[in-house]
């Protein structure tokens, strides 16, 4: 029997605890920066005072049965593209305000989209502008992105904007669709909707996350997903080991090649695997072997060139052994990375700082701490807004069951309505400052345009 403890008396059989000393570096970095740093805000005029005073009274007049709805779906989570009492819940709640939805849209059968279309022609030709909820739960841990709270405060966005356009019909003057988008979590839901036409004709999309932190803006990675398959050739492993092609071989090559092409690729971008397949039986030299893997960037460019350095450790590790190698990109589609607009951040930020908060700018929080979206693929077809609201401690992570808890906390309550507040807001200034609006255009042009999201990696 092996001895389960070495010459310190550490337990063998148990792993070692991870050191906190870097994330306490940049937690430290962060509480420096935050005695300095703010964000500009915005030199638009936006809408006027008594239309924003109007609409935030609308949408904390709805605040209970939004934060309702918000603890209702974390009691009930649903995982991507099952979502089906979590939508028809939401589409429950535009019929009670009156407002039909088509449940179903999009080629998704838990997707939404409903529509406030300009009354009596006023702003018939305004902008057509979108806000965005997500619903979809993680599986074992529930809510632990915090989509509940992402779900509401779209809907609620909507809901303000839709019984202010009610009660004057000249104070909306143009056309909001509000959005479901199902299947964020490992999935690309979005870029479905797209395929199916979710985001065409539309001017503007916003959303808002929920976070450890009120963030204007931060980095979110591009992601592509990657299935290697080795295929080689069996034999005995003891009898005849030179009569067989060794495809757990050739994995083990790439992992290693993996791990050695992370000294040479900038610090933002990730590269993580599991081996899926290696064999069945340590006697039989196995004849296949899989590799699954997510490749992160921060632009469309470096992804696709990670990509392709992924793809030559792939082809040298077969060459190597003897084997024949598949490679199959994106099973889902792939998110690119958020492109912000920084003409709908600054307005963001102002709304939350009629609501008490002070959002920060990028850069405050480190940018190693970055994960993905797919409303990546909506902000390179057109602008977009993606800022983080304050939910939980700073400490807490997504994707854990603490962030699950922290979604049906106080905190998560006030960003229920604070962040509805925020979306319509920023909607609305569009909607009235033409100045505003050509400069979100411009902006969006200047950074590049809209780019063939689909064919992108082809």
């Amino acid at each position: 029997m092996s001895h389960t403890s070495d010459a310190t008396g550490r337990d063998l059989s148990r792993p070692v605890e991870p050191s906190t000393l870097y994330a306490d570096h940049l937690q430290a970095a962060t509480e420096s920066a935050l005695t300095t740093a703010r964000h500009p805000g915005s030199a638009f005029a936006g809408a006027g005072e008594d239309l924003l005073a109007r609409l935030e009274a609308h949408i904390d007049g709805v605040r209970e049965e939004l934060v309702e709805l918000m603890l209702d779906l974390a009691e009930h989570p649903e995982t991507a593209f099952e979502e089906y009492r979590s939508s028809k819940a939401i589409v429950d709640v535009l019929a009670r305000h009156g407002i039909e939805a088509q449940l179903g849209a999009h080629g998704v059968e838990t997707a939404i989209r409903a529509e406030l279309a300009p009354r009596s022609g006023a702003g018939a030709d305004g902008p057509t502008l979108a806000v965005l909820s997500e619903y979809d739960a993680l599986p074992g841990i529930g809510h632990g992105c915090g989509h509940n709270v992402i779900a509401v405060m779209g809907l609620g966005a909507f809901l303000g904007l839709a019984k202010l356009a009610e009660e004057d019909s000249s104070a909306v003057p143009g056309r909001i669709v509000y959005l479901g988008t199902p299947a964020e979590e490992g999935h690309s839901g979005k870029e479905v909707m797209a395929r199916h036409r979710a985001f065409d004709g539309l001017d503007a999309a916003v959303m808002a996350h929920g976070y450890g932190y009120d963030l204007a803006d931060q980095l979110w990675l591009g992601r592509r997903t990657l299935t290697v398959d080795f295929h080689g050739r069996t034999a005995h492993a003891s009898a005849q080991p030179f009569m067989g092609r060794n495809a757990l071989d050739a994995a083990s090559l790439m992992y290693q090649g993996i791990g050695l092409l992370r000294q040479q690729i900038p610090p933002t971008d990730r590269i993580h695997a599991i081996l899926t397949s290696g064999g069945d039986r340590a006697s039989i030299i196995p004849d296949l072997a899989r590799l699954e893997m997510y490749v992160r960037s921060p632009a469309p460019a470096t992804l696709r060139d990670l990509s392709s350095r992924i793809e030559d450790i792939a082809r040298g590790a077969a060459l190597m052994t003897g084997c024949g190698v598949t490679v199959s990109w994106d099973n889902h589609p792939p998110s690119l990375p958020v492109r912000t607009n920084e003409a709908l951040t600054g307005r963001w930020v102002q709304a939350q700082r009629r609501r008490g908060r002070d959002p920060l700018p990028r850069g405050v929080v480190s940018e190693t701490i970055a994960a993905s979206t797919d409303f990546g693929n909506v902000s390179y077809r057109l602008p977009g807004l993606h800022p983080l609201i304050k939910v939980s401690d700073a400490e807490v992570a997504l994707h854990t069951r603490e962030f699950a808890q922290a979604a049906v906390s106080d905190r998560a309550k006030s960003a229920a309505a604070d962040g509805a507040y925020g979306l319509a807001a920023t909607l609305l200034d569009v909607l009235h400052d033409p100045e505003l609006a050509d400069a979100v255009s411009a902006e969006f042009e200047a950074a590049g345009g809209a780019i063939d999201v689909e064919r992108y990696f082809s």
